[in-house]
């Protein structure tokens, strides 16, 4: 059974929930990035968290990775993965 800790934030008048993944995921092909993303964002929708999902990672050298909606890339690109694991406070599994 998947277990998963998030990040279900709030801002600019958007629910986010922010999944911090594994460093192969930024390897990923992109198709297969974008199914991931699409399943994970279905299983926390299904378990009552509103927003969309957004797939975070380590992408070396101090980077974090991100994959989400354009519309939040500039927010997306002024955090780090210490912000969203010192802001995970929800778990989903299935």
């Amino acid at each position: 059974m998947p277990k998963y800790k998030v990040a279900h934030i709030h801002e600019q008048g958007q629910d986010m929930i922010i999944f911090p993944l594994e460093q192969k995921f930024g390897q990923m092909i992109s198709s297969d990035q974008n199914q991931e993303l699409a399943i994970l964002g279905f299983q926390a929708n299904k378990a009552g968290l509103k927003g969309a999902a957004v797939a975070v990672w380590d992408a070396g050298s101090g980077k974090m990775g991100f994959m989400g909606p354009p519309q939040w890339h500039s927010y997306l690109s002024s955090i780090n993965l210490r912000f969203v694991m010192e802001n995970l406070n929800k778990e989903i599994s299935w």
